[in-house]
């Protein structure tokens, strides 16, 4: 490759994803300065951190609220950017019960309505509860210090002796504590509950097989949960504004398609090539492995290589998500009577059950012989059991939306492959509309009868959307899939090795990096890899001082 393309361009450090983890590796290695370039194929940087505008109206293309875990708001200060940010409370809701989530007494809120729904299962619900307030000290524990990645612990020496000292003994007996708890959640749920639609209300919005920690975590995270003014899309901006602070480079619109270890080189699909010293590939790992050539590096390093591989290409993504963006003919005030800008929603307690296990399945399995019809049934119950994530940006800061109007983000759990096969069968953009359809069909009939004949504009993204936008394998939205064994460090004690890989030269960062994995684990595997380049070349320039 070196041979033939010699239009290179030479850096100390390339980044590849410019989504939130390649934004964080490239801000800190260009800080260190470092001559930095930072790769993305989209137009706009961010992935799935990310927002846009259209009609006047500001949507999140991604997350929909983010949560400190003791890593954002250090790694703001540490980076010395300012980001005006708001509270961002969640509302729970099945059916006609709905609370709002405003601090650890929502806790009290939650067994009651729990109660309200399943009376039959106080007791069931009493150890639920009990359960989730030892994982909320556990939580406390993990995030109660500012995290040390993003600390000068040479500097900082109140911090180590007053905040880091005394917090590693329980750090080290909490995470004894979680590692118990890694079992999927549906598992773990099955030993305390009988009453299956109880379980479902607990666990249905989670990705399958989400590790039971994990899981039960998020009435913590709830609380944890902010939201940047002007949108989530503004961490991002931040950081992006940061790099070219810092003298970086920022390269858009470009795809690579090859990288050769041996020789250091990138090339993207114009046929240019980019050289360097140390690559942190922060997109799709299965991408990398895919396109990585490693002809002339080391026997033992091309070994390891190709074991990590076959574990990386036989691994898939996890659950993906459909999305539903709605412009809206009604007033703020009228959705804040019902909820908070952030609503996670249940229209139904019978809960999901096999509908989006066993049933999607044996629709999946034999989709050649089943028709339309079967699909759209399916669809109609699928809808009517699940539980809705609901986005209301205009509800956390109201200057995101036309005066007088709304916009809701209406979000489900779905499967990537059944949008495959459908495509494949030539009926996608049917499925999409009357997907759009029921979802309007059952929020408009349950807890926003507000919505009738007041949608002005109506679209939707789908895992499909996820997977050429982001270049997600699978659409995954958290990384790989909890169905599998992992392809990658999933122990917390454990996670500065997730940024390594077999190629010496070679780091990666971001949601396929580390598992369970959020923005918050996105943000500190970049500084992890970062971290392991500039400890390296402060190393090899030590040992050429002390040689010459």
């Amino acid at each position: 490759m070196e041979e033939k393309y010699q239009n290179k361009y030479t850096y100390n450090s390339i980044v590849v994803g410019g989504g939130i983890a390649g934004l964080t590796s490239a801000a800190y290695l260009s800080r260190a300065g470092q001559k930095v370039l930072l790769i993305e194929k989209n137009k706009e940087f961010g992935g799935l951190v990310n927002s846009f505008i259209r009609d006047g109206f500001h949507f999140d293309a991604g997350v929909r609220a983010l949560e400190n875990a003791g890593i954002i708001f250090p790694m703001l200060k540490d980076l010395n950017i300012q980001l005006e940010v708001f509270k961002s409370p969640v509302s729970v809701g099945v059916e006609n019960e709905i609370i709002n989530i405003e601090n650890i007494n929502g806790l009290v809120k939650y067994r009651e309505l729990l109660i309200k729904l399943f009376p039959e299962s106080e007791s069931e619900i009493n150890d639920v509860i009990k359960i989730i307030r030892k994982i909320m000290k556990h939580m406390n524990v993990l995030y109660g210090i500012e995290n040390p990645v993003f600390k000068d612990l040479i500097r900082d020496k109140s911090f180590i002796f007053k905040k880091l000292l005394p917090w590693l003994p329980k750090f080290i007996f909490t995470v004894g504590k979680i590692n118990r708890m890694n079992m999927p959640v549906e598992d773990y749920l099955k030993t305390i509950i009988k009453n299956p639609s109880l379980r479902d209300m607990i666990a249905q919005h989670f990705f399958r097989n989400t590790p039971a920690f994990f899981a039960l975590s998020y009435f913590s995270l709830y609380l944890d949960y902010f939201y940047p003014k002007g949108g989530v899309g503004k961490l991002s901006e931040a950081l992006k504004n940061k790099i070219l602070e810092c003298g970086g480079e920022l390269l858009s619109e470009t795809k690579i398609i090859e990288v050769n270890a041996d020789k250091c080189l990138l090339k993207d699909q114009s046929n240019i090539c980019y050289k360097y010293d140390n690559l942190v590939w922060a997109a799709d790992l299965k991408t990398l492995y895919k396109i990585l050539e490693i002809q002339g590096i080391d026997s033992k390093m091309k070994a390891k290589f190709e074991e990590t591989k076959i574990k990386m290409l036989q691994n898939r993504g996890g659950d993906s998500v459909f999305s539903l963006f709605l412009e809206v003919n009604e007033p703020l005030e009228s959705f804040r009577k019902v909820a908070n800008g952030h609503f996670f929603y249940t229209p139904s307690k019978t809960g999901l059950g096999e509908t989006h296990r066993k049933e999607l399945n044996n629709l999946l399995v034999n989709f050649e012989k089943v028709t339309k019809v079967q699909v759209l049934a399916w669809l109609e119950k699928f809808t009517k059991l699940n539980t809705f994530e609901i986005s209301i940006p205009g509800l956390k800061d109201p200057e995101l939306v036309p005066p007088g109007k709304t916009g809701l983000i209406i979000s489900l759990l779905a499967e990537y492959d059944l949008f495959k096969e459908i495509e494949k069968a030539g009926w996608l953009t049917e499925f999409i509309s009357e997907l759009e359809n029921l979802i309007i069909t059952v929020i408009s009939d349950s807890v926003y009868p507000i919505l009738k004949n007041k949608i002005i504009t109506r679209f939707s993204l789908t895992p499909l959307s996820i997977e050429n936008r982001v270049g997600s394998s699978e659409g995954a939205i958290v990384g790989w899939s909890f169905e599998k064994s992992m392809p990658v460090v999933n122990k917390i004690q454990i996670s500065d090795r997730s940024v390594l890989t077999p190629i010496s030269s070679i780091y990666q960062a971001g949601q396929w990096a580390y598992s369970p994995a959020g923005v918050p684990m996105s943000i500190l595997t970049g500084k992890l890899a970062a971290d392991k380049i500039i400890k390296n070349e402060k190393l090899i320039l030590q040992k050429g001082s002390t040689n010459a």
